[in-house]
């Protein structure tokens, strides 16, 4: 239950009389509202070895995601990046979760790949997407694993989104396809299937991209992609609950007293 705030003099009153409060206060419930939809732990929990999930929201409700989905024979899970933050990403991302629910309940034989398609046409129908410049812009990018129940297998897609793994010490990236889920381009294909051979031990990390596109206080200078991966090295050898708070203490540090720019979502699990 989300507590109402208290009501005082000087500027509390003037943004209180233009429903400021109120807002804020909405905004939080829809925060609960999205988190809700989103995989509870326990799933995490029977599916994997060890897991951790960075959730760093930039205006209480975000336009990333995380998402997991479990039957007899696998396990999909997803990392999600909307076309901007706060409520236009957070209404995306819903419909991001509810296509995916949609594909992965079929009867259909799962294929990373063939979810991504699926969930491209599905948005573009949803966005009355056609391809023309004055269709709506919005897309999700998205990294998509489904890892069969044995565990030995696992099946890659991306749409602008990479999946790193860590074996032995050694970092190893899956590039996605640069394509987006949405808006149609010139020469439209399938995305594609990667299909990697796992080994007990070895560690997979999804994020959007709100951690590397992070101005620093003190330098004014994006975090970027390539110093991520030299701080996932860096932490390969600890459990994953420590990696969580190594990657957050650090994000937090760099960022310093500099406005966070976008969402923030990384998730590490260990089959």
């Amino acid at each position: 239950m989300i507590e109402p705030f208290q009501r005082s003099s000087g500027i509390t009153n003037i943004t209180s009389e233009y429903g400021f409060d109120d807002h804020i206060a909405s905004l939080r419930y829809a925060g609960i509202i999205q988190k809700a939809l989103m995989p509870e732990p326990s799933i995490f929990k029977s599916s994997f070895c060890e897991y951790f999930i960075l959730f760093l929201p930039r205006d209480i409700v975000s336009g990333d995601f995380y998402y997991v989905f479990t039957s007899r024979k696998s396990v999909c899970i997803a990392a999600g990046d909307c076309t901007g933050h706060g409520v236009p990403g957070a209404l995306l991302s819903i419909l991001g979760i509810s296509f995916l629910n949609d594909v992965l309940q079929s009867k259909m034989e799962p294929r990373a790949n063939r979810v991504l398609n699926i969930m491209r046409e599905k948005v573009m129908k949803a966005l009355h997407q056609t391809g023309d410049r004055a269709g709506a812009p919005d897309s999700i990018d998205i990294s998509l694993c489904i890892l069969d129940i044995d565990k030995t297998r696992m099946q890659f897609s991306g749409a602008n989104r990479p999946l790193i793994m860590m074996r032995d010490g050694e970092l190893v990236e899956f590039k996605p396809d640069k394509m987006t889920i949405g808006i149609a381009p010139l020469k439209e294909h399938s995305f594609t299937n990667q299909v990697i051979a796992t080994k007990p031990g070895d560690t997979f990390y999804m994020f959007s991209d709100g951690y590397s596109d992070q101005f620093g206080g003190l330098t004014d200078k994006k975090f970027k992609h390539k110093h991520l991966k030299r701080v996932l090295e860096s932490i390969a050898g600890f459990p994953l609950s420590h990696q969580k708070e190594v990657l957050e203490s650090t994000f937090l540090e760099w960022k310093g007293k500099e406005q966070q720019n976008d969402d923030v979502m990384i998730i590490g699990f260990k089959v």
